[in-house]
């Protein structure tokens, strides 16, 4: 069984120092979290004691994150370079190719990395993501002028007027964790991310690695998109959690691993029956 330390790997295209930690034995896995979270989410929520007798679990701080490194730069938060972190994240692990899982953030990273290389996913399970462009995404999720408010004001206003807006107030390890953030990093995120382009229809249509996409019912911001990736993607599976939305799906691990980790057999079962050649 292996427990790891925090080890970090680097971008090779900037130098950017990438945390990650591994757990488990097993096929590798990689765990991508969503905005303003870090690794320390697939713990806290239970898939690292539901998944780490099975496989390898690799959990990544995304840059800007966690212990990872937090430029102020909005041009390092391109998705090519969080698509490459993770692949430098394998590289520097010696992994040829993982399953990868992704949420919000997470899943969007995963599907670039579908995209853009193909060859280092086994799978691609892909939670709360979207294949469209962000612009005034974090403003419908959290608030209008969100953005603003974190880089002017800091993360306690963030959290006061995002928590003025919701139907429930913001849970003790959700705030932890958006206090964990640095908010000029955090805030260079964003904006780059509200300028990223997406991924054309015709591009989904050609992924081959099999994919599973999953979306809380009530997550208005994304379940319309994640239909559409669903229907776009051959051979795509499609799991909508009834009751659950964007900042709650991920935290009903019971709920999705039920939908996961048959799909992670069937891929395993499949690679175990492939001709050789």
């Amino acid at each position: 069984m292996q427990t790891g330390r925090v080890q970090h790997a680097t971008n090779p295209v900037d130098g950017v120092r990438i945390a990650y930690r591994t757990v488990g034995d097993g096929e590798p896995l990689v765990l991508v979290h969503g905005t303003a979270l870090s690794h320390a989410i697939w713990r806290g929520f239970g898939y690292v004691a539901a998944l780490r007798d099975r496989y390898r679990l690799i959990l990544v701080d995304l840059r800007g994150h966690g212990r990872s490194d937090k430029p102020h730069d909005e041009d390092a938060y391109a998705m090519d370079l969080l698509s490459g972190d993770v692949l430098a994240v394998l590289d520097h692990l010696e992994v040829p190719s993982a399953h990868v899982l992704g949420y919000s953030l997470g899943g969007r990273v995963a599907l670039a990395l579908a995209v853009g290389a193909p060859e280092r996913l086994e799978s691609l399970i892909v939670g709360g993501g979207s294949s469209l462009p962000q612009a005034g995404a974090f403003d419908r999720l959290f608030f209008p002028g969100c953005i603003d408010v974190l880089e002017r004001d800091g993360m306690d206003a963030f959290l006061a007027q995002w928590n003025a807006r919701r139907a429930w107030p913001i849970d003790a390890g959700t705030r932890a964790a958006f206090m964990a953030n640095d908010a000029k990093a955090l805030a260079a995120y964003m904006r780059r991310s509200g300028v990223e382009p997406g991924v054309d229809d015709d591009v989904l249509r050609r992924i081959a690695v099999p994919t599973l996409l999953f979306v809380g019912s009530d997550d208005a911001e994304r379940i319309g998109d994640t239909r559409r990736v669903a229907a776009l993607i051959p051979g795509a599976s499609l799991t909508i959690l009834p009751g659950f939305d964007h900042s709650t799906a991920v935290a009903a691990s019971t709920e999705v691993l039920a939908a996961v980790e048959p799909f992670l057999a069937s891929v395993r079962g499949a690679t175990s029956t492939r001709p050789a050649g």
